[in-house]
């Protein structure tokens, strides 16, 4: 229970609304700030006032998974409203008041260092990451079905970066009967891969890498995916690109070619915001409590 904790939820997408009402059932104080098209949805909530003493009770402030712009506005597709996170307004916050963000940015991480906030970037923790793969892996499941006229089972398929997303993705395909290879990096990886029981590609010479396959997913978030790669691809090829934006494939490229390749990331929250609402609350439930008894230690 959060009975007696105040929490700032500002701006967002359908994931911060399975958020409020988790922590409406805790018996948190939730004040809101963009979501002016919902606010009847949530009668427990409080309009938060930004220049109120409601700023001097907060115990967390939970942002938008993108965070904010490089000038530190945030958006939310419930307000047609931009809303400016200050260094001046966030210093009158406790200074135990933490701010969570799916990511940060330079702005932001800039910000916390200022008013020592503690920042917590949630899709950067090992728990909400892997959490967050399982959505991934049926949104992705979900587009390939969409945009194939074959089946994934069969099918040679290529992902590249073994991380928390990458590892869910390749088991999942490899169940599904697909000839699964994955990028990586570093030896230990390629082990991992091959216990698998799955082809490593080594992705440090990837030029030179055999990359033809009928689907490629890529999680790396800088560009991996460029014209030695998709030059290789058949003309039927599917590129998925998970990574945050602008994602690490050279669209371009893929369209002067006539190769499908779409940029799909955050789907978490576009195939399944209930269970990635309930993630995050969940998350953030359990580090404001934590925060708090190490507090009063």
């Amino acid at each position: 229970m959060l009975t007696g904790y105040h929490v700032a939820v500002i701006g967002g997408d359908a994931r911060q609304i399975e958020l409020i009402r988790r922590l409406n059932e805790w018996d948190a104080t939730v004040y809101l700030a963009g979501f002016d098209q919902l606010n009847e949805s949530f009668r427990e909530a409080i309009d938060l006032d930004f220049e109120s003493e409601q700023v001097e009770k907060l115990d967390a402030i939970i942002l938008p998974v993108p965070g904010t712009d490089a000038e530190g506005k945030i958006e939310g597709i419930f307000s047609n409203q931009l809303i400016h996170l200050s260094e001046e307004w966030l210093k009158r916050t406790p200074d135990h008041c933490q701010v969570f963000s799916g990511i940060a940015n330079d702005h932001l991480k800039d910000l916390a260092a200022k008013t020592n906030r503690t920042l917590i970037p949630l899709m950067d923790r090992d728990d909400v990451a892997i959490y967050n793969s399982i959505p991934t892996v049926e949104g992705t499941l979900m587009l390939i079905i969409q945009h194939t006229d074959f089946t994934i089972h069969g099918s040679k398929i290529i992902v590249l970066g073994l991380g928390r997303v990458g590892m869910s993705l390749a088991r999942t395909f490899d169940h599904l009967g697909a000839k699964v290879s994955v990028g990586v990096r570093s030896s230990k990886a390629a082990a991992r891969v091959y216990e698998m029981g799955l082809e490593p590609i080594d992705m440090n010479d990837i030029e030179n890498a055999d990359m033809s396959c009928d689907i490629l997913l890529n999680t790396v978030p800088h560009l991996v995916v460029d014209a030695s790669v998709i030059k290789q691809l058949p003309s039927h090829a599917m590129i998925l690109d998970l990574a945050s934006k602008p994602g690490g494939t050279d669209f371009r490229y893929a369209d002067k070619r006539g190769i499908k390749a779409l940029l799909a990331p955050g789907l978490p929250g576009i195939v399944a915001p209930k269970t990635a609402g309930r993630i995050i609350a969940d998350v953030v439930s359990r580090i404001v409590q934590e925060g708090s008894r190490k507090e009063n230690d």
